[in-house]
């Protein structure tokens, strides 16, 4: 049996405390973008599985109970007992939260007295750089404003995130933009905030432009803190995660890709190539259910295990940080643990590693107290 201490969740989001009809509930379990076949739902998948295996017998329930069952009794407890019994099952200590959108999450704060562990926050650059637009009148003032909240924030968070997929979208510019190209991408950008809808040209609603996302990649590294990268869900553009990558590596600020499965490989080799570079392993495995141990074992295959770092992905039920905990230490125990038991590593150094996999890793990269 492989042992670890409690999980550090290095990426995550609030959850949902309304009561949630079944509705809401199916769309927030489902990996969002499309809906179940006729006839089924979205716990017809490894998630909605692995759900009706670990989370039933913390609500009080048998496992593996009918979906009709268990959000009954989830109904009977209420919003705030499930939330509490679930998170403090799920064997995690310390969370760390992305705050952007969407609205109606539980906050750092919140969520860490629910479940009576710790948290810290986590600051995505695009909601940051909206916030700033929005209380600046010209370009040079939102220019100036957003390096100083970029550095102001670095203050109290424990990382910053950029969630727009930044192979599609964000050039990553093996140096920064030049201030000539950042004041010009910065003015189309507020010029495009301010124009009325229905106006000719072309509109960004969904965040900064591409240049000015490579502006703030560059801010963020500057400032010391941690950045973590969503490198998606689609094949990475050949080479520029990689030029990225060793163009900061003489920065001293940890980056950490998150990648989505099954792109994982790349981001993996990449951090086994440079020092600073460290990769995500919710993404890739929370989707995968009773596969998750096969994952995970592609993953000690191509980086160094003190490179790996365990997170939920969670977002809205608390239901998924079960489910990615739960699953976590299974794989653990199921790959570590077939490799002890064959002799090819001892005991120790299998509880070693499981320990740097689910918090040792994320303690050293956030500087988190024990």
């Amino acid at each position: 049996m492989i042992e670890t201490p409690p999980l550090v969740d290095q990426y995550c989001q609030g959850v949902r405390r309304e009561e949630l009809g079944l509705g809401t509930f199916e769309a927030l379990l489902g990996p969002g973008g499309g809906a179940p076949a006729a006839g089924t739902t979205f716990f017809d998948t490894q998630t909605g599985f692995a759900l009706r295996r670990w989370c039933p017998p913390l609500l009080g329930l048998a496992p593996h109970s009918p979906p009709a069952h268990y959000l009954a009794r989830r109904r009977e407890l209420g919003a705030l007992e499930t939330e509490r019994r679930l998170l403090r099952g799920s064997g995690t200590g310390t969370y760390l939260v992305d705050t952007g959108p969407p609205l109606g999450l539980t906050p750092p704060g919140e969520l860490a007295a629910t479940a009576d562990a710790r948290a810290r926050e986590i600051v995505r650059l695009e909601q940051l750089a909206e916030q700033t637009a929005d209380t600046s009148g010209s370009v040079e003032s939102f220019l100036r404003h957003l390096a100083e909240s970029v550095h102001g924030a670095a203050a109290t968070a424990v990382a910053f995130a950029s969630v727009t997929p930044p192979l599609r979208r964000v050039p990553l510019l093996p140096e920064p933009p030049s201030p000539v190209e950042v004041r010009a991408a910065a003015g189309a950008w507020l010029a495009a905030r301010q124009r009325p809808p229905g106006s000719a040209g072309p509109v960004d609603p969904a965040g900064p432009s591409p240049l000015l996302g490579a502006h703030l990649l560059w801010l963020a590294l500057s400032s010391g803190r941690p950045l973590q990268l969503h490198t998606g869900e689609s094949p990475p553009e050949p080479g520029a995660l990689a030029a990225f990558a060793a163009a900061t590596a003489g920065l001293g600020t940890p980056l950490v890709l998150l990648p989505g499965y099954p792109y994982h490989r790349p981001a993996a080799r990449l951090a086994g190539l440079h020092a600073h570079v460290h990769v995500d392993l919710g993404p890739a495995l929370s989707g995968t259910g009773a596969r998750a141990a096969g994952l995970l074992a592609e993953f000690l295959e191509l980086a160094p295990f003190g490179k790996l770092l365990y997170s939920s992905g969670a977002r809205g039920l608390p239901e998924l940080h079960v489910v990615a905990a739960r699953q976590f230490r299974e794989a653990l125990g199921r790959v570590l643990g077939a490799w002890v038991v064959e002799g090819a590593w001892s005991a120790r150094d299998g509880e070693r590693v499981a320990g740097l996999l689910g918090a040792g890793n994320a303690r050293r990269v956030y500087g988190l107290e024990e």
